[in-house]
């Protein structure tokens, strides 16, 4: 995608949505020229420490777990990696045409209150990963610190509510930073287990088991697509003009070479120890390097998942506030903010608390649910994105219930239902296996089902469709031209090309 800004090209500001406070102010509104900011580059770490979590590890000890060998498990959670990466990447080039977070843009697809359908799974999303994160970041903190279960389940989550209260910058700067921290420490502790560990040979000599490797491929894709929600959240304040290969580029690179490694390391781990735990595992390879080094690697592995319990909670208040606009509007606001993002944090403590011990048995079957609910709706939002409207959208209509894409846009909903049905016998979990997979032995290709079958029917669906006028809001900070009716107050009014006496519209075409 190539991108032609304005004559005089956009601006460069200097903070995330503010002009004289250090919390930013922005969250579903259109962040206008004068605020973008940022290095493209900054999408590489950003996204490799955003994946360098031990829930990431744990998708690793599947295909031991399921008689693997060593070989075929690292080969089927790289290539899955790699696979779920490739759509999640190429979310990120709609943050800076669309100046918009991620899930509001489906708008575009599904209508302003149809949307609410891929916005409850998306917040599913968001709070079962918090819940996970805690949950292994408390017993990460317990096996050296005191406190109990109630007390860490405070600290952490609170921790992680200031740093997303704060927002957007400070996020990218702590996940920046933690990534050359996580490179050493888990380097090492890489080099350490490769030499130290003992790989033992799965039952039945580790043969190849297509049944197997399908599973394990699908779980990585599946926790890589997940990650396609976030994307836009975080490259909305690039500039309009930054070339679309380098941030998909630098998304797909910091997103797929951490899960690669990171599962890799998991399928190491559970080749060679009986029954691993991500935490005991880090902590005893660590240790058997020198003493002391597993316990600082499982610490700063709970510093990382905070982090990413801070992008979970930021990413939820922003689709939260999107579905509850579609009723209600919501002003961007810091107060809105904060009632968001606390409102998520209550959510995630009493989950937490009411859940087993074993609650983390769980977490493949948890990933598989978030890949059939996803993947209908990457394949509609990408293939829109793309193939349809070709990144040229009226970004004024988002917020407008009276304006082209409606409040029930039939087909976005329609090809999503379809899609997700289609892919119901293919599903292959440990409470439900569908007569498809049950005929496969098994394995779960559900989510190549779902991509083919949402993609091409929604392409089939806009056939002949009266596209709208592409526009750009073009107002100051929080400055809203009205644009009539009760959104008025935060839908600034647009350019659209061919309006007179108007500055040419942000145009962009993709190729």
């Amino acid at each position: 995608m190539d991108a032609t800004a304005r004559p005089d090209g956009p601006v460069r500001g200097s903070g995330a949505g503010r002009v004289d406070s250090l919390v930013e102010t922005r969250s579903i509104d259109y962040v206008p020229a004068n605020e973008r900011h940022g290095k493209v580059w900054h999408q590489g770490p950003f996204w490799f420490t955003g994946n360098f979590v031990l829930t990431t590890m744990v998708t690793g000890f599947l295909g031991p777990s399921l008689g693997l060998s060593l070989g075929w498990s690292v080969l089927a959670v790289v290539l899955g990696a790699c696979f779920g990466t490739f759509f999640m990447a190429f979310h990120a080039n709609q943050g800076p045409r669309m100046g918009l977070p991620q899930m509001i843009q489906s708008r575009a697809q599904f209508g302003l209150r149809g949307a609410i359908l891929p916005f409850a799974a998306v917040v599913f999303v968001y709070v079962g990963f918090n819940v996970f994160n805690v949950i292994l970041a408390t017993e990460g903190l317990q096996t050296v610190l005191p406190g109990g279960k109630v007390f860490w389940y405070v600290v952490l989550i609170g921790v992680a509510v200031v740093l997303a209260i704060v927002g957007h910058d400070l996020l990218h700067l702590v996940q920046r930073w933690l990534t050359y921290v996580l490179i050493a420490v888990f380097g090492v502790l890489t080099v350490g287990a490769a030499v130290n560990l003992d790989v033992q040979s799965p039952a039945g000599g580790g043969c190849w088991d297509w049944t197997s490797f399908l599973i394990v491929f699908s779980a990585a894709a599946g926790y890589q697509i997940s990650y396609a929600v976030y994307v836009s959240d975080y490259s909305r304040y690039l500039p309009a003009d930054v070339p679309a290969r380098k941030v998909i580029w630098w998304t797909y690179a910091g997103a797929a070479g951490s899960a690669a490694w990171l599962m890799s390391l998991g399928a190491l781990i559970a080749s060679a120890l009986p029954e691993p735990g991500a935490i005991a595992a880090v902590r005893e390879v660590g240790n058997d390097i020198v003493p002391g080094f597993g316990t600082f690697a499982v610490l700063l592995s709970s510093v990382a998942l905070v982090g990413i319990m801070a992008v979970n909670a930021y990413g939820a208040m922003l689709t939260t506030a999107s579905a509850v606009d579609a009723f209600r509007p919501v002003r961007p606001t810091v107060r809105v903010r904060i009632a968001g993002i606390g409102a998520i944090a209550v959510v995630v403590f009493v989950t937490a608390l009411a859940l087993p011990d074993d609650y983390l048995g769980n977490f493949n079957d948890f990933v598989l649910m978030m890949l059939y609910f996803l993947v209908p709706w990457t394949a509609v939002n990408l293939t829109d994105f793309y193939f349809v409207r070709r990144g040229r959208y009226s970004i004024t209509a988002i917020f407008d219930p009276n304006g082209p894409y409606g409040n029930w846009a039939w087909r976005g909903m329609t090809a999503y239902a379809v899609g997700f049905a289609a892919m119901v016998p293919f599903f292959s979990t440990t409470f439900f296996t569908g007569p498809v997979a049950e005929a496969l032995g098994g394995a779960d290709v559900s989510f190549a089902v779902g991509l083919v079958v949402s993609g091409v029917l929604y392409v089939v669906l806009c056939r002949g469709m009266e596209l709208e006028e592409p526009d750009v809001p073009d107002t100051a900070p929080h400055e809203g031209a009205p644009a009539g009716g009760a959104y008025a107050d935060r839908a600034p009014e647009g350019n659209s090309a061919g309006k007179q006496g108007g500055s040419a519209p942000l145009t962009h075409t993709v190729v």
